[in-house]
């Protein structure tokens, strides 16, 4: 599947369970890891595993291999490595904490609305 699909899957499943400033950093050129980094966080541990827990279950439904989810059971952090896509779902105080858009601030960032829309 194109990565764009699995983009597009990726952040309808965040917005569905509520996450919020849902932001993609168009990582091609800057990183080996993926050609995207999905980044959004939810207010609660709960929340932090409902928005997870969709983006897997998304996934495993439209055949797109999960390489790897990391973080889950703390839910301060989770990890989704969607090969083209790496996902990262955060509780709000440690997205403020790691601040991975200011880190990756060279990597441009992709209009969500327009996914959403």
């Amino acid at each position: 599947m194109h990565e764009n699909k699995i983009l597009e899957l990726a952040v309808k499943a965040a917005d569905d369970k509520r996450a919020e400033n849902i932001m993609v950093l168009d990582m091609k050129g800057i990183s080996l890891i993926s050609d995207y980094f999905l980044i959004c966080h939810g207010n609660s541990e709960k929340q932090v595993q409902a928005i997870a827990t969709e983006i897997k279950k998304t996934a495993q439904e439209n055949e797109i291999e999960l390489k790897r989810l990391e973080g889950f059971d703390q839910a301060r952090w989770v990890l989704i490595d969607l090969d083209d896509v790496v996902v990262h779902v955060f509780h709000k105080d440690e997205r403020v904490y790691y601040n991975l858009e200011k880190l990756w601030g060279d990597a441009p960032t992709l209009d969500v609305e327009g996914v959403l829309g």
